[in-house]
């Protein structure tokens, strides 16, 4: 059903014939979209037997027109824009990983997304915040059977062909509003004038006011995952899609959640397809979920905009994030107890140099089974929202 949906009569009845023509079998073969470059460059080469065999039969091009999304190996359906997202392996190196995609986990995907999804669907806190995760639905792999030897370990070669489709948030888009993605707020124009002032300006809001909606949709969700499900997610700007409304933040989905999705040092059962989800770190590091990925990588460089732009003093960004979060804290006192056992407003926290693991390893920064234990450290840093600072 998913397959008819993305392809329509006319394709898969080419596809068919195609494969007909060469006295094959269409029940004997499932249809998997691939990167025109990674066929070319890696499939075409590297999987020569498999298409030598009719393992893998090349059926030439569909007909929708696709247009890579920020994420470039993340494709969007230009010909009909509200099908699924699809996301394809793509072998080249870019920010400390080889992009492409693991069939292994491409296997448990779905249900790792169904089981964030139902956590975050039915939480009232997300709810009422408009928070969702963009549920990666279905996949497919292909497993080459030289490259599956235990012998070869997590090689590369095991991650050149796969596929997932991830869910559409054009489908929940009412009047005047709009997608973005969180990075566009840090874009600067050639005249050196940013897109997060862009929009505040075409909100009518004052900038503490806009920045509070913007906290609502982004930062407390987070907030709440960590403290109220132990659950956190890979929040960077790419990762996040930002729903605007009027040019106001109303809501946000997450995604990019089958692979790196975590729940932190928690004892809930959790069904087997599912388990892989499980990490283990130490518990003073677990917070850095939100003072490393949303604090130093994210609201630093956006504060720096808008102190530039003469919108915001750094005091009165970091006293709105700080006030944005003990107003949560208050609104849940069922959860005083983790509240206390993870300070929040604690005076520092470990500094994480995301520059060392990639020099370290342009390859893989970090190894996704045990990614507290891929960290490098440098000392400390304050914490902009320290009690001490805006007790």
């Amino acid at each position: 059903s998913h397959i008819s949906g993305e392809l329509d009569l006319t394709t898969r009845d080419a596809f068919t014939k195609a494969l007909k023509a060469q006295n094959l079998n269409p029940d004997d073969y499932l249809l998997i979209p691939a990167h025109p470059w990674q066929y070319q460059h890696k499939l075409s080469v590297v999987f020569a037997n498999e298409f030598a065999n009719n393992r893998l039969v090349y059926l030439g091009e569909g007909d929708d027109l696709y247009q890579a999304q920020q994420s470039i190996r993340t494709l969007y359906n230009c010909s009909h824009p509200h099908k699924p997202y699809l996301k394809v392996a793509l072998s080249i190196l870019n920010m400390g990983f080889m992009r492409g995609l693991s069939r292994a986990y491409m296997a448990v995907t779905p249900a790792i997304n169904d089981w964030v999804f139902n956590k975050v669907n039915y939480d009232p806190t997300l709810s009422a915040c408009n928070f969702t995760a963009l549920r990666e639905y279905a996949t497919l792999g292909y497993a080459h059977h030289t490259f599956e030897q235990s012998a070869l370990g997590d090689t590369p070669y095991r991650k050149m062909f796969a596929c997932l489709w991830r869910e559409n948030p054009n489908h929940n888009l009412q009047n005047n509003e709009q997608l973005t993605t969180m990075a566009a707020l840090l874009h600067l124009d050639n005249n050196g004038k940013s897109m997060a002032g862009a929009l505040v300006d075409q909100s009518g809001l004052s900038t503490h006011a806009w920045l509070q909606h913007y906290f609502n949709a982004y930062l407390i969700p987070l907030v709440h995952c960590f403290y109220a499900h132990k659950l956190v997610f890979m929040p960077h700007g790419e990762n996040l899609i930002l729903k605007l409304k009027n040019s106001v933040p109303v809501g946000a989905y997450m995604k990019d959640i089958g692979e790196e999705v975590a729940l932190l040092n928690s004892t809930e059962p959790l069904p087997d397809e599912v388990s892989r989800i499980h990490i283990t770190m130490p518990k003073e590091l677990e917070l850095l979920s939100i003072f490393t990925d949303v604090f130093d990588c994210f609201f630093r460089y956006l504060v720096a905009i808008l102190v530039r732009e003469e919108r915001i003093t750094e005091h009165d960004f970091w006293h709105g994030v700080a006030q944005s979060v003990k107003a949560y804290q208050q609104a849940n006192p069922a959860l005083n107890a983790r509240f206390k056992e993870y300070d929040f407003f604690s005076d520092e926290f470990a500094h994480s140099c995301l520059n060392r693991l990639q020099l370290g390893n342009n390859k893989q920064m970090v190894d996704l089974t045990d990614p507290a234990g891929s960290l490098q450290f440098a000392g400390s840093l304050n914490n902009p929202v320290s009690a001490k600072l805006y007790g």
